[in-house]
């Protein structure tokens, strides 16, 4: 589980609730205040429902459940898997290329699998690069679609919420004759205004840049696996293949990578 998600929801949330019971002294019955049925359905209902007509209904379902990826521990060890790549060129370098297949065996990562295996068939160095910046130009676009749909949805939040608000007041103004209900038809109104904020800021905004990170990671991963991978069909040093992967990373990761590497023989 990734905590900082878990731990940022929360506290966001516990921001707002500690926020209504400071402002009624800490009278929990304060809460019936800020649940309105009516305005929940044109808040959330017509958020989700404008981001439905802008997408399929797969990738609108899509899009909801990749609310899930934030929640989960990325696998975004990057020196590990820089480590892993110059072990890989120690064996090409020591046995040939053709050795690279049954180490592929015992690989976790598809998309690196599938790059030896390219280069164990003899595959042109130019067609390798082209198929692999193919299959990330299409993970890129498919993690976009994702972050687009959460984008889509934060920007809808306030402005249905304003449309409730407005609602609302078209229904205060309708019902003036009694003054004593001015002041809760208001309120209500901008209840909506409050749901839409709460649906941009609190959910949809973080989970979209959450999402961003991860895949600008991720990106970063393949471009380096790329890379890597060309190099040991090159047949390039491992020291050298190892100084170009680390610069990919921060320095204060590259430490990290050394320190994994074990000291292991790049001769």
């Amino acid at each position: 589980m990734d905590l900082a998600s878990i731990i940022g929801l929360v506290l966001c949330f516990g921001m707002v609730i500690f926020g209504v019971l400071s402002a009624a002294n800490g009278d929990f019955g304060a809460f019936k205040s800020y649940v309105d049925v009516p305005s929940m359905f044109i808040t959330f209902g017509g958020a989700f429902s404008a981001v439905l007509a802008t997408n399929t209904i797969q990738s609108f379902l899509g899009g909801l459940k990749s609310f899930k990826l934030v929640l989960k521990q990325p696998q975004d060890n990057t020196p590990e898997m820089i480590n892993n790549i110059i072990n890989l060129s120690n064996v090409a370098r020591k046995e040939g290329l053709l050795s690279l297949e049954e180490a592929a065996g015992d690989l976790d990562d598809a998309f690196l699998k599938k790059g030896i295996l390219l280069i164990v068939d003899g595959t042109d160095p130019d067609l390798v690069r082209a198929i692999m910046e193919t299959e990330l130009v299409s993970m890129d676009s498919r993690h976009k679609q994702k972050i687009g749909f959460w984008e889509g949805v934060a920007s809808m939040g306030p402005a249905w919420g304003m449309i409730g608000t407005l609602v609302g007041l078209v229904n205060m103004l309708n019902n003036m004759e009694d003054a004593s209900t001015i002041g809760p038809q208001m309120a209500v109104a901008l209840i909506t205004t409050l749901y839409g904020s709460l649906l941009a800021n609190w959910i949809c905004t973080p989970v979209a840049n959450k999402l961003k990170a991860r895949n600008d990671t991720e990106m970063q991963q393949r471009e380096i696996m790329i890379e890597g991978l060309l190099s040991i069909q090159a047949g390039e040093n491992p020291r050298v293949i190892e100084e170009k992967l680390k610069s990919f990373i921060a320095p204060g990761d590259r430490a990290t990578a050394q320190e994994e590497d074990g000291g292991e023989e790049n001769g």
